[in-house]
């Protein structure tokens, strides 16, 4: 159902032979994937979920220069400028620019010392910045202001007067979800077969113990039975999941998963970002981020369910409580809804997670007794295009494959033309120009495409989501091109149901939409919207107090009483579960899901997996 040349259908790889199996849909795993298909490698992609559902899509949605790790960790925050340079050349138009307000914060005291402390701060932090200035240039940044208190406050009144003077810098957001997509669309344009919701259930193994390929099980059918997909080459990409993966394999290797969490605020708090610092020293964001704000990251190492992580009340304070430290009226805005990644962190012992390194590396094997497959730890979003190119090479290397890397340079989908707005509003009310804007942001200049729908039926201009806004030409473009097998993708494709209402005006509706244009049944209909309630549910959770608990009252009361879908979700669920398939697999944990250490099984090697070392990618290539 949906996707380009049938790119989420396991029928059309069964059996067949490909050169590379990546497992993970993430943006390592999509970016390998572009990079190995663009050298015309045959590429499948194997993920157990949907696209960006784990880390790659749970991180503060930055193409960052890592000013935080300038201190203990120079060549990421270089290598990560560098990478978003070419980020900004291949993908325009996801990209926005954030400005920052860094204030230095006047520290308890008084008499002549403190007034040369207050001297050292500003200065300090003034030098400090100019040693980020020396890498701005890579990432089209601006160099840094030194604002004086009362500028600072004019910038913005909300922040703490309490402030000697403040610095500006700025970043760059993106739509971590939409550069997943756009990276794994390509890969299917030139020739990738890409699988979500795909379960790999073992490794295919020569006599020798050579990896030769996996099985992978459909979650999504009934009923659906195991196919073997063959490739001298496997790339385990699977981020934290992946010494698990691993394990199935018969080999090891180590991480740090570190839990991150976030708060969304569904409006604008400031058009200024804010670096912010919690009260065990570690440095957070404040930040507008498309159309509402974000607070956040925590970083704690983390032993629970990878599956299931979830955010809780303590920490939802403890971001909070650095936030009101630099902006005091945070309490004043509602919180819509937190959500929760865990980063694929290299192992290191005795640091604190603060200091652990976002290098990435990728590893071979065969030291283990398991040639063929290549692990992938580390990394970060603003690094994964040159994370992909070493592993990409590795991978042509060893099937003798000498076509150079060209990610850096070819645009992503949508970045192939100009964008024209004002052109392809000409025959539409002018009502519809902000979901055309929007749209115009995700898919750039193949909206042009997605508007044509409406030419031959007007009513695909409406807007199933207000708030937004999404119009039903790009639900309905979405489910057919961008591999789509459920509800909750195209939230991650279109953020459909991301603002302020959460789904409740526009879930039914879209639900609606999936079935006709995926042929669903009226039962897999109902399962797919209590699933994606669901899911919104777990995230809204540690958030519920106030207005926004009001809020989602009033979204329950909707749906469950108002639509009457209590005694028909029920019913649904029944039909499904004696069916099997989708409803069997659920969408989210119970919000009260208990944290596992999920260390079963995992095979603990004396012989270590031998760590692959790349040449260094040259930095002034066109």
């Amino acid at each position: 159902m949906g996707g380009h040349g049938g790119s989420t259908d396991s029928s059309t790889a069964s059996g067949t032979d490909f050169d590379v199996i990546v497992l993970g849909g993430g943006i390592n795993g999509a970016g390998i994937a572009r990079d190995c298909a663009r050298r015309g490698l045959k590429v499948c992609v194997v993920e157990k979920n949907d696209l960006a559902k784990g880390a790659s899509g749970a991180n503060t949605g930055m193409i960052h220069g890592g000013i935080r790790y300038l201190m203990y960790d120079v060549h990421t925050t270089k290598m990560s400028c560098t990478d978003s340079g070419y980020i900004q050349r291949i993908a325009p138009h996801l990209l926005f620019r954030v400005p920052f307000i860094v204030p230095v914060m006047k520290p308890q005291g008084a008499g002549l010392l403190q007034t040369m402390m207050d001297r050292l701060l500003l200065e300090g932090s003034e030098v400090f910045f100019e040693a980020y200035d020396v890498y701005q240039p890579l990432k089209r940044g601006k160099p840094h202001t030194r604002l004086t208190r009362d500028e600072a406050l004019a910038l913005e009144p909300g922040l703490n007067p309490n402030i000697l003077g403040a610095v500006t810098m700025d970043e760059w957001g993106i739509d971590p979800f939409r550069l997943v997509v756009e990276n794994a669309i390509d890969a299917v344009e030139h020739g990738a077969v890409i699988l979500t919701w795909h379960e790999v259930t073992g490794f295919v193994k020569g006599s020798d113990g050579r990896v030769e390929g996996v099985d992978v099980q459909d979650r999504l059918t009934a009923g659906a039975t195991t196919r073997r997909l063959r490739a001298p080459v496997v790339v385990n990409a699977t981020g934290a999941w992946g010494p698990r993966t691993a394990a199935m394999a018969g080999a090891s290797y180590q991480l740090r998963p570190g839990k991150g969490v976030h708060i969304v605020y569904s409006h604008r708090i400031s058009n200024y970002g804010f670096a912010i610092t919690g009260v065990d020293g570690r440095q957070m964001f404040l930040m507008p981020h498309e159309n509402g704000s974000i607070i956040g990251t925590t970083d704690d190492d983390y032993y629970g369910d990878l599956d299931h992580p979830r955010a809780t009340e303590d920490e939802v304070k403890y971001i909070l409580q650095a936030a009101r430290d630099v902006f005091p009226g945070i309490d004043q805005y509602r919180m819509s809804r937190t959500y929760v990644g865990v980063r694929p962190t290299l192992f290191t012992w005795a640091k604190n997670e603060d200091r652990l390194s976002r290098e990435h590396e990728f590893y071979d094997h065969e030291a283990q007794g398991v040639p063929g497959l290549i692990s992938v730890a580390g990394g970060k979003l603003a690094a994964y295009r040159q994370l992909a190119e070493e592993v990409s090479t590795e991978v042509a290397r060893r099937l003798g494959n000498t076509v150079a890397c060209s990610t850096h340079a070819a645009p992503l989908p949508g970045a192939e033309g100009p964008i024209d707005v004002d052109g392809w509003m000409k025959d539409l009310p002018k009502r519809h120009r902000l979901a055309v804007s929007r749209m115009a942001y995700r898919h750039g200049s193949r909206s042009q495409a997605l508007l044509k729908a409406v030419d031959d039926d007007p009513r695909q201009a409406c807007e199933t989501c207000l708030c937004e806004p999404v119009c039903e030409a790009e639900i309905r473009g979405t489910i057919q091109t961008e591999v789509v097998r459920r509800l909750v993708d195209i939230r991650r494709r279109t953020r459909q149901s991301m603002g302020a209402c959460g789904g409740t005006r526009c879930a039914v509706r879209t639900s609606q939409i999936l079935l006709e244009e995926a042929n669903l049944t009226a039962v897999e209909q109902l399962v797919e919207l209590q699933g994606a309630m669901d899911a919104r549910f777990i995230g809204k959770r540690p958030v519920l107090e106030g207005a926004n608990l009001a809020t989602e009252e009033l979204n329950q009361a909707m749906h469950f009483l108002g639509g009457n879908l209590g005694p028909l979700f029920r019913a649904a669920r029944l039909l499904a579960d004696d069916a099997g398939g989708r409803a069997a697999i659920g969408i989210g944990a119970p919000a009260d899901a208990p944290a596992t250490r999920d260390v079963d099984g995992i095979v603990h090697h004396r012989t270590q997996a031998t760590a692959i070392v790349v040449a260094p990618i040259p930095g002034d290539r066109p």
